[in-house]
């Protein structure tokens, strides 16, 4: 391996700013990106001054790529980086990590069995006040939690869900799930990182305002195994875009998340800010882990058995819809 760890991304639309972010972080190269619209890659390409492919098999082939970042749609995420890790590529992959469970397992087992890196891009994991937020529940400052709140409320037009590439991916139930599966599942993948994994779930989905097989609004209830319970509701139906809030609750006191903790009110502590809360160092973005990972043998933050938990969730909630029934996570 060379100095530098070299990177490869394929697919540009998110892709994009990762191809930026690996182009520009100290001991990282771009060396090439992929997608099959060639105008864009060879923009790009040009930009950050790397190769530019259209046929992905080619990217594998290179014997100068360290790591692939797979930022494609939804659906195929772990179809892709199977054949990376085939390949000998360490390799991250965009939110989710696929949209089914069992793809998500047997990318674990061909990460495992090549011996290579796999991680899953939660940007916000890297944070400064997810990790500070994270850090204060872990180390018991809300006491036993009691309560998890999200509502994300935000608005897309049937546009989005047409666009895209290949268009109208948004839509389509091989490549994407909903409002939960998709623009949910960050605040997902945070619950299950502050509060820890859940027991049982019960959902209900549907499709209210656009012209989609997948789900534009899904409502749950949470069972956490260490006893908290949770509401969820997500949807792209609400205009105007009202955001994410998340409001975690505990004997000792709460904490209300918007992006930036707005309000965090503990017992006993009338003088607590959140600034003055401590900060566990670690990378800023999924290319500075990837980099610290391949050189340094150090764990990435969301590794593959942690970025399927979102996804066994998410799909217990569809299965609850679907079923009627309170659906258990093992």
């Amino acid at each position: 391996m060379s100095k530098e760890v070299n990177f490869a991304i394929i697919g540009l639309g998110m892709g994009a700013n990762r191809a930026k972010t690996a182009a520009t972080t100290p001991g990282s190269k771009l060396v090439c990106v992929c997608d099959l619209v060639e105008e864009k890659a060879k923009a790009i390409a040009t930009q950050y001054g790397c190769d530019y492919s259209t046929d992905m098999n080619r990217v594998f082939e290179r014997d100068d790529v360290d790591v692939v970042g797979v930022m494609t749609p939804s659906g195929t995420h772990a179809d892709v980086a199977i054949k990376a890790v085939k390949a000998g590529k360490n390799v991250f992959t965009t939110k989710p990590m696929d949209i089914k469970v069992e793809k998500c397992d047997a990318l674990i087992a061909a990460a495992k069995k090549a011996h290579v890196v796999l991680a899953v891009d939660f940007d916000c994991r890297y944070s400064e006040v997810n990790r500070r937020l994270a850090k204060f529940i872990s180390d018991g400052g809300l006491g036993k939690l009691i309560l998890a709140d999200l509502q994300m409320k935000w608005y897309r037009d049937q546009g989005y869900y047409d666009g895209g590439f290949p268009a109208g991916w948004r839509k389509d139930l091989r490549y994407e799930g909903g409002s939960v599966a998709n623009q949910g599942v960050h605040s997902l993948d945070l619950l299950l990182w502050w509060i820890g994994p859940v027991k049982e779930v019960y959902g209900r989905s549907g499709t209210l305002a656009h012209n989609i097989k997948t789900e534009d609004i899904t409502v749950a209830m949470l069972t956490f195994k260490n006893g908290a319970w949770g509401v969820v509701e997500t949807t792209t139906c609400s205009y105007p875009d009202l955001g994410t809030v998340m409001e975690i609750t505990g004997q000792n006191g709460t904490a209300v998340w918007k992006g930036n903790v707005d309000l965090l009110k503990v017992k006993d502590k009338p003088d607590l800010t959140f600034d003055s809360l401590p900060l566990q160092p670690g990378p800023n973005n999924v290319i500075e882990d990837m980099v610290s990972a391949v050189t340094k043998g150090t764990p990435v933050a969301v590794d593959g058995k942690e970025g399927r938990r979102s996804v066994q969730l998410f799909n217990a909630i569809y299965e609850s819809s679907r079923n009627g029934k309170a659906v258990r996570l093992r």
